[in-house]
Order: structure tokens, then sequence, then C-alpha cells
């Protein structure tokens, strides 16, 4: 079960991402990006991060810890910002926070170039993401950090923010477990995952035990109000069965050619021109934001 801590103080809003968690300080002297039951997302999200979260650190992936943060809006009556005060004031109660890594640095394209990332360890990452339909780990969002140890150990990848994972939960009745995704664009295709070693390793432990295990630590409220169940050990069972189902058939979703960087650097520079193409004469001198090559691209890591 994961921890339990009450916020002490609220140090800022993170605005990178749409869920606008905050950073806050704890009464175990902690400090936690926490995301509120009250944001645009709603409840899944939650539900995602832990699911994935604790099964990531299960199969020995590295990522922060989650506690459940109990929080009062009144310790952040000094946000000055409206809608930041929405949010918190719709939130009081059990939110989830998720250790802050000081000194982190986000996984860019630039980093890319120059940190090393084991094929096997890569390999994992984007079978973890396969196995939860991981959406929203791709080179132009990565969800990973670089944290140093500050001469303890070298820099490390780690991963974070799953509330984007776990898609077959908002319509269940209309994915197979055995559905394929398209990760080409996964933020580590790039270093030769190995995906067959990575499912030779991690299926086998991926059991039924680990998954009412992680699926357990999902605080009750969370699930309560899931359509189509009747109780939230109901919704558990249905997250355990359709994982366990979708382990059991990883040959057939399992993520296997990637491209280069230089070729997803040139599709999207042809994707660009397309795009330019395409515009009448008088937006042609309008910078196209959304096509710009790899590159150009702002790889800011989101949050939220």
């Amino acid at each position: 079960m994961l921890r339990e801590v009450t916020a002490t103080r609220y140090i800022t809003p993170l605005r990178a991402g749409g869920s606008v968690p905050g950073v806050v300080e704890a009464d175990d002297l902690g400090t936690y990006v926490v995301k509120f039951t009250g944001s645009a997302q709603g409840r899944k999200a939650l539900v995602a991060e832990v699911i994935v979260g604790e099964l990531a650190r299960a199969l020995g992936l590295r990522f922060p810890e989650l506690v459940l943060v109990h929080f009062d809006p009144a310790v952040a009556e000094h946000e000055p910002h409206q809608e930041v005060q929405d949010l918190l004031r719709v939130s009081a109660g059990i939110n989830l926070g998720m250790d802050y890594l000081p000194g982190a640095k986000d996984f860019t394209p630039e980093t890319a170039r120059t940190f090393p990332v084991d094929p096997l360890e890569a390999g994992k990452v984007i079978w973890l993401d396969a196995l939860t339909v991981n959406v929203d780990r791709t080179v132009h969002s990565s969800n990973l950090m670089v944290w140093p140890t500050f001469g303890i150990a070298p820099p490390r990848l780690w991963l974070i923010d799953h509330g984007a994972a776990l898609v077959f939960h908002h319509r269940w009745d209309a994915s197979a477990p055995e559905k394929a995704y398209d990760f080409r664009n996964h933020a580590l295709g790039g270093y030769a995952p190995d995906t067959r070693a990575a499912d030779a390793e991690l299926a086998p432990k991926v059991t039924e035990e680990l998954l009412r295990e992680v699926t357990a630590a999902v605080p009750d409220a969370w699930l309560a109000e899931e359509p189509g169940f009747a109780t939230p050990d109901e919704a558990r069972e249905a997250y355990v069965r359709y994982l366990l189902a979708r382990v059991k058939a990883s040959a057939d979703w399992l993520p296997r050619d990637f491209p280069s960087r230089e070729q997803l650097a040139a599709e999207d520079a042809d994707r660009a021109t397309k795009t330019q193409q395409g515009r009448p004469n008088w937006l042609k001198r309008v910078p196209d934001l959304h096509g710009k090559p790899a590159a150009e691209q702002d790889w800011s890591v989101h949050l939220g």
C-alpha cells in the first residue's frame, strides 16, 4: 500500500501540463509533485499513475515513490491565480504525490545524443509502455527524467507521468487485449531497444498476484464511480484480468521495428513540407509550429 502524508506547504503550480500539478511539502519533510483529483483529466489518470508506476517499480524500472497526500486547500491560500485556486478547492482530501527529484533534467532529443541507454533498458521501458498502452512517451514528450545523484552514482533514467496509460479503461468494451499500437515514435526507439529480451525477462514477472498487489494500492474512492462496476474490487478485478490477458498476448503486440532518429527527422521534415504546400499563399509565410522538423521542436517534458 502507498504511504500517506499530509501537505503542510504549497510551493508552486507546474503549468507545463494540462493537469496543473503542484509542488508541496509534507509532514514527513518530503517534497512531492502532487496531481489533484479535481484536474481535468479526472481520477482515471490517477488510477493509471498508481497501477503503472507501481508495476514499473515491481519490474525493476526506476520510478519515484508514490504517496497518498492529504490536502487541505487552506495551505495554498497564498496562491494568486484563480484557476489554480479553483482546482485546489475541489481537490480537498486524498490526492496523489510523486517524490520530487531535485536537480533532475528532462530527457530531450539533445540529451539523447549524449546520454547512454542500454538496449535492454530501452526495451524494458518500451515493453512496459506497450503492455499498459502508454501513448505518452514519445520523442515529442518523453516523460523521462535524467537524475544525477551528485557524485554517488552516474545519472540514471527515471520514468514519470503515466496518467495517459491504460487507455482501455476509457472504453472497456472497445479494446482487445491483443491489440497492437504504434510505438514507432517512442522516446527510446533510437537506442536499438531489445524488446524481445525484455519480453522474455518481464512477462513471467507480471503475475496475477503482482497485478492484485498494484491494483490494491488504488484508493477505493478513485474506483467507486467507475461505470459498469458495482464495487471498487470489481473494478480492480477488471484491471487484473485485462492486463493478465494482455501480457499473455505479448507476441501479438510486442513492438519490434523502430525508425532511426534520422528517419524520424526526415519524416517530420517531409510532413512539414507537405503541410506548407497545402497552405494558401497568404499563409505560407506563417511558421507551422506543429510541423516543425524534429530538431527544431520544443521538447520540454510535461510533468502534468
